[in-house]
């Protein structure tokens, strides 16, 4: 039966208890993320006090009880309120009615219906959905939902009727650059349902370390894992808290190319002969599996065939990219093979590669996806295309028929803001598809590769800001509004704390450790309005391997500055707004002020703590920036123009500023010249 046919019905059937009427509110801010499909807000509220209790309606199994457990307890964490331990009778008194259809599919795929619906008025809140995996969707947006006034907490009037856009909205981590413990994977699978992410791609092998135990071939995990790898055992145990969230986990093996940990234990595979070792540093390395000898396949049916049996996700991704050939270049019997079999060039050898690849996942009952590489005229159509080129190859690949994902515009390694990530679309409004090709794009990923981070700081390279990508995936093309993003995002980053999540608290603990002192005041103000360096340039300015501690500054300072943000919107808002005038100039001061005295109190700070040297320039040019601020600021206030050098000087002071210093720079750099400018120009207001 059709979600929207049978809750009509529900309304009819469902006796409400008579509670006191609430005086008219306005609609209130919506703090969901993502946004549903639609919501329609009124002027009721549901009081949420000690006497709140949920029941059950229509199908309940273990996974929807776990689900209401969760949700009770983290309800209880927010209000302090000791809620009832168990599940209501289906009666008058009972403030939730969950209704439930049916539990959907056994092991969570692409057709898994994730729509709900949502009714809350002053007497009940009734949850409706077609399966167990809905009524979880719908319980994260009830929790999304909480308010709190001085008559206590409850649930806003709001009917919501909502599903996702895509059915795939995935979140890569990468555990084989930087292995992560069970936990970190734990806290993240909860924050993906928290958002509605719904696929858990699990990168298991790289140059850098083989992540997996295999039974059939323990050389593989022995040798190429130093000791850092994930029992069958604990492989099960992940998908199965996974599926309790209605989460996918698919595997990752990366090949041909990306396979020096394989080679490590069976250098028998390789293009080139052996000893291989465990690759410890960045970048993209030479090693490839050999594709023109029988006995790489009969490895792989083996190999595959167990993990086809270990994951039970109906798709395997087989990696596929960045493998440049060299290996193959030089070696003659490869090179005798493909000239014997009209191998024309390396892209048709992986070509070959990928279609025996594919015959062998096909009989173990596997769906193959891999990077955009992989793509060649050959290639059958039931492969899924992972696009990290683009909307355009994306698109390209379903007017071809193939199936698709996103992944470009949503690296989180690459330490861009949320509105970055927030404006790629899998199907962008410009899209030419037509409707036929468009069903081909399934949805996107965020991707999470581990070159730098460690369990102590990757929720602080994941979050908040994937928040925005699963929003990006769920809700409607027409959710774009980047300021309110951010509002509600400040939001949905406070609650995600409550799962474990590190993202916010970790950073004070690292500053502690490197200042030595409890007083990390001065460099909390310099890291609050510096980031990462951007793209792939900490390489070259910082080089580290995979052994080294990622422990400095550059691991604590996070991207997207919300104190760059407030200072750059107070300088429009200043520079603007006639009548707020005073009003900001007051807190501007005030910001660069503290830029000015937290620079110099760092100056003898860095000197105590030799892990700071490598800041002393960004420092000193903190100090700088607040300095030439204030001057600015100044010059408006008197309504007088600066000497005519004081431009030029300060220009030139913010150029130097911009430089990078231990792979972190500042970004309130064009904030700053807009103020000298406007100083510099006006003279007076």
């Amino acid at each position: 039966m059709n979600l929207k046919t049978y809750v009509p019905l529900l309304l009819v059937v469902i006796c409400a208890v008579t509670v006191r009427a609430q005086e008219p509110a306005p609609t209130p801010k919506i703090n969901l993320m993502p946004i549903p499909a639609s919501v329609k807000f009124h002027n009721e509220r549901l009081a949420v006090d000690s006497n709140f209790k949920v029941a059950t309606r229509g199908h309940s199994d273990a996974r929807l009880q776990a689900g209401i457990w969760r949700f009770v307890k983290r309800l209880e964490g927010r209000t302090v309120l000791t809620l009832a331990p168990t599940l209501a009778a289906d009666d008058q008194m009972t403030q939730l009615i969950i209704h439930c259809q049916g539990p959907g599919q056994n092991i969570p795929n692409l057709r898994e219906n994730e729509s709900y619906r949502i009714d809350i008025t002053r007497r009940q809140a009734i949850l409706s959905a077609p399966t167990v995996v809905g009524a979880l969707r719908g319980l994260e947006t009830l929790l999304q939902l909480l308010d709190a006034d001085r008559e206590g907490y409850f649930f806003p009037g709001v009917q919501i009727d909502d599903q996702p856009r895509f059915p795939w909205r995935g979140l890569l981590i990468d555990v084989a650059r930087h292995f992560q413990t069970m936990e970190v994977l734990k806290r993240n699978l909860d924050a993906m349902a928290a958002v509605k992410l719904n696929v858990l791609h699990w990168h298991l092998t790289e140059d850098q370390g083989f992540r997996v135990e295999s039974k059939k071939f323990p050389k593989l995990h022995q040798l190429g894992s130093d000791g850092n790898f994930y029992t069958q055992e604990q492989v099960k145990e992940i998908i199965a808290y996974a599926r309790e969230r209605g989460i996918r986990v698919m595997p990752e093996f990366d090949i041909p190319g990306h396979s020096t940990s394989w080679l490590v234990g069976h250098p028998e595979l390789g293009s080139a002969p052996g000893p291989y070792t465990i690759e410890r540093r960045p970048g993209i390395f030479e090693p490839a599996l050999d594709p023109t000898r029988e006995e790489v396949y009969k490895f792989l049916e083996t190999f595959l065939g167990e993990m086809a049996a270990l994951f039970p996700d109906d798709y395997l991704h087989i990696g596929g990219d960045e493998n440049e050939g060299k290996q193959w270049d030089r070696n003659p019997a490869i090179q005798d093979y493909m000239k014997k079999k009209g191998i024309k060039d390396n892209h048709a050898l992986q070509a070959y590669f990928n279609t025996r690849l594919l015959k062998i996942l096909q009989k173990h009952g596997k769906k193959m996806i891999g990077w955009d590489e992989i793509l060649q005229p050959e290639l059958p159509k039931d492969v899924v295309i992972h696009s990290w080129r683009g909307t355009k190859a994306l698109a390209e690949a379903a007017q071809k028929g193939y199936d698709g994902i996103l992944s470009n515009g949503y690296y989180i390694d690459l330490i861009q803001p949320a509105s970055h990530h927030y404006v790629s679309d899998p199907l962008p409004a410009d899209s030419t598809l037509t409707p036929e090709e468009a069903k081909h794009v399934l949805g996107g990923e965020a991707t999470m590769w581990a070159e730098w981070v460690t369990p102590e700081t990757i929720d602080s390279r994941i979050w908040p800001r994937t928040a925005v990508i699963a929003e990006r995936l769920w809700s409607p093309r027409n959710v774009t509004d980047i300021p309110d993003m951010y509002r509600r995002l400040a939001v949905i980053s406070l609650q995600l704390e409550e799962l474990g999540l590190t993202h916010k608290k970790n950073q004070e603990m690292m500053l502690r450790r490197l200042v030595r002192h409890d007083d990390v005041g001065p460099l909390r103000t310099l890291v609050s309005i510096i980031e990462p360096v951007k793209e792939y340039r900490r390489y070259q300015q910082r080089p580290q391997t995979m052994l080294s501690p990622l422990t400095g500054v550059v691991d604590a300072a996070t991207p997207d500055s919300e104190a760059a943000r407030k200072f750059a919107w107070m300088v429009k808002e200043f520079l603007d707004d006639a009548p707020r005038y005073q009003l900001y100039r007051s807190e501007l001061s005030h910001m660069l002020a503290d830029w000015q005295t937290s620079g110099a109190s760092l100056e003898p700070m860095i000197d105590r703590s030799p892990a700071l040297k490598e800041i002393k320039p960004l420092a000193h040019n903190l100090s700088h920036l607040g300095e030439t601020g204030l001057e600015a600021i100044s010059y408006l206030k008197l309504g007088m123009p600066p000497p005519r050098e004081w431009r030029d000087t300060s220009l030139a002071k913010l150029e130097e500023a911009a430089k990078p210093y231990g792979a972190l720079e500042f970004v309130v750099i064009g904030s700053m010249k807009q103020l000298v400018n406007a100083a510099a120009d006006m003279g007076r207001r």
